[in-house]
């Protein structure tokens, strides 16, 4: 990998970690579309540390926070009504199923997932699911000419099944053109949850299978010395800086804007490598970057 390469493909990652566009998706697209090779799952999962640094960053108080709350709480039976320490406990419960399918399917995930035709069709398919979700929480909202605004569900509402079922909806992001952020957002809004609570505990819930996810990626890499560790760790720092002004502004948009301008760009980006791929114009495969 060339460093011109890894100061695209990180900004591309720093650009789109957070928002609900699929990151690696868009890592894989970008090589396809330039030539290059394909800069495979450990790429994408050793640039995430980059950004995920910045997540810790920006909600560093509230990490600190649930922290101290959820350690206490291992000492203190009265500490565990405390609601910090309980989103410590739903964090580790909503990690369970990206933790247990990234390590079955490590295979299909470094393999047939990254098929330019899955990607394509799981961008247009969680768009359409992405658009829905939207539109109820906007319903919900808004209300109508005979139906007052709903009230939502905030963090502190959250409970161990809605903690699992965003981790199931985590786990979705496995597959390329799903989006981490897309799927578990769009989950915390089918379950009621408001944008800005279904985004930050998206964020939260993405940290220990990140950071996981990287580590092992880093040791696998170290002992195999497949990875350009130069250009590889220039694009982790990269994805640190443009993902932390991202999130910052993600945080604001979520909290007022429609998720459509989104919805609509992956269902035009799907459609378009399908139309690519079907005219023979892009090859559905790419062999991985040895290096």
């Amino acid at each position: 990998m060339s460093w011109i390469q890894s100061l695209v493909l990180g900004l591309v990652q720093g650009l789109t970690e957070f928002l609900p566009v699929s990151s690696s998706a868009h890592l894989r697209l970008t090589a396809a579309f330039a030539g290059w090779d394909d800069p495979g799952a450990a790429f994408t999962a050793i640039t995430q540390l980059g950004t995920e640094a910045a997540v810790l960053i920006y909600f560093r108080k509230d990490v600190g926070r649930i922290l101290s709350a959820w350690f206490r709480s291992l000492a203190n039976k009265a500490m565990r009504r405390d609601h910090d320490a309980q989103l410590g406990w739903l964090v580790i419960v909503g990690s369970i199923p990206i933790g247990v399918l990234g390590v079955t399917l490590k295979d299909q995930i470094e393999g047939p997932f990254r098929d330019l035709r899955v990607t394509a069709t799981m961008l247009i398919v969680m768009g359409v699911v992405i658009g829905v979700a939207d539109r109820l929480a906007a319903r919900d909202e808004t209300g109508g000419r005979h139906r007052a605004p709903k009230q939502r569900k905030a963090l502190e509402d959250l409970n161990t099944k809605d903690g699992l079922l965003y981790g199931i909806c985590q786990a979705m992001a496995l597959v390329p053109g799903v989006s981490r952020s897309g799927a578990t957002i769009s989950g915390g809004l089918f379950m009621g949850y408001t944008r800005a609570a279904a985004a930050r505990y998206s964020f939260l819930l993405a940290m220990p299978a990140v950071l996981a996810s990287g580590t092992f990626e880093l040791k696998d890499a170290a002992e195999e010395g497949h990875v350009s560790w130069g250009p590889t760790l220039f694009a982790t720092l990269i994805a640190f800086a443009v993902g932390y002004a991202v999130i910052s502004w993600f945080m604001k948009f979520i909290s007022h804007k429609s998720f459509m301008p989104f919805v609509w760009y992956r269902i035009a980006l799907g459609l378009v490598i399908l139309g690519l791929v079907g005219a023979d114009a892009l090859s559905p495969h790419a062999a991985e970057s040895s290096g």
